[in-house]
Parts: structure tokens; sequence; C-alpha cells
């Protein structure tokens, strides 16, 4: 069976909106080939309306030349869960409806490689409740941004187990959990 791997860079008060606002001091080569090791584990991305239609509006027409990501994003094959979403145009993507966890089951159980998430934090939230988020991959930065959206919602309580933790030169950890009970 395939997993599902969410990966997020996140503050110490466990703000994971808007990266791009602090992020990029704290990345170095050790962080590149964690985030490049968890793109090579997998041949689908999954992620939900919002992370959707923002990376949608910018990937097409992006190539390798213009930012090696590009080639990844714009070909690996894609899952969106929404239900709201009328349609999802962007090449390799895969509009999933209708009941959810029956949806995610069968994705993994299809052959192939993990699944791999960046962000969707609304679509990891419902993963992580309904037991069918295998791995969380944690870059806790060494900043405390003070506003924006938590991982975590107030009250939310979830057991998970670290299976692995590397300190970068930076100060960033990485940090791998899965749900306590897999």
């Amino acid at each position: 069976m395939r997993k599902i791997i969410a990966g997020f860079f996140i503050s110490l008060d466990g703000v994971v909106e808007a990266p791009d606002q602090w992020h990029f001091p704290y990345f170095d080569d050790d962080m590149g080939a964690a985030i490049g090791a968890q793109m090579e584990e997998s041949d689908a991305l999954l992620m939900g309306r919002v992370m959707y239609q923002e990376w949608a509006a910018y990937w097409p027409g992006k190539t390798a030349e213009d930012d090696p990501f590009a080639g990844f994003i714009n070909n690996i094959s894609k899952y969106v869960a929404s239900t709201t979403l009328e349609s999802a145009d962007w090449e390799n993507t895969t509009l999933l409806r209708g009941d959810l966890v029956e949806q995610i089951t069968e994705l993994k159980n299809r052959p192939g490689k993990n699944i791999s998430m960046s962000g969707s934090t609304t679509l990891v939230r419902s993963l992580l409740r309904h037991g069918l988020l295998d791995e969380l991959r944690l870059l806790v930065h060494p900043i405390a941004v003070g506003k924006g959206q938590r991982l975590f919602e107030e009250g939310q309580q979830i057991p998970l187990k670290l299976t692995s933790s590397t300190t970068f030169k930076t100060g960033v950890l990485s940090l791998i959990y899965q749900p306590a009970d897999k």
C-alpha cells in the first residue's frame, strides 16, 4: 500500500502559512536534500483546492529552465480533494469527488510510489482525523512568526510518534512523525 506523506515548512510557533515570507534565509543544501528525497520517493501529489488553485495559476507554462521544480510539478500525477472545485485543468490532474475516505483509500491501494503533500493544512487535518496520513515531515524553522495559519487547530489532539530527527546547520530541525497508532 502506498503512503501519504505530508511535508511542511513550519515556524517555532506552529505557523505554516506564507513560508515565502520567512523561510528562505534558512534554506540550504541539507534542506534541499530533504525536500528532494520526498520528491524522489513520490509519483503523485495530493492537494486541497486552495493549494491547487494557487499552484495551477503559477506552474503551468514554466519549464525546468525557469525553475528545476517545474519539470517535477507539471509532470507528476496530481489529485485534488475538493467539494467545490468544478474542474481541474492543469495537466495530469484528477479531481477527487465524493467520499474523501473512500477516494483516498482507493488512491492509496493503487500501485506506485508514495503520494506526497506540501501544504493543504485543511486536507492534512482531515487525513489525520481519518487515519489516512502515514507520515508528517516538518522542517521546523528557528523563528517565531507571530501570526498566520497554524498546522493544528486549537483543541485538536493528535498523538504522533517521532521516527527521525536531524538538525541542519541553519538551526532548522527536520522531524518525521507517524501517527502513534501505526
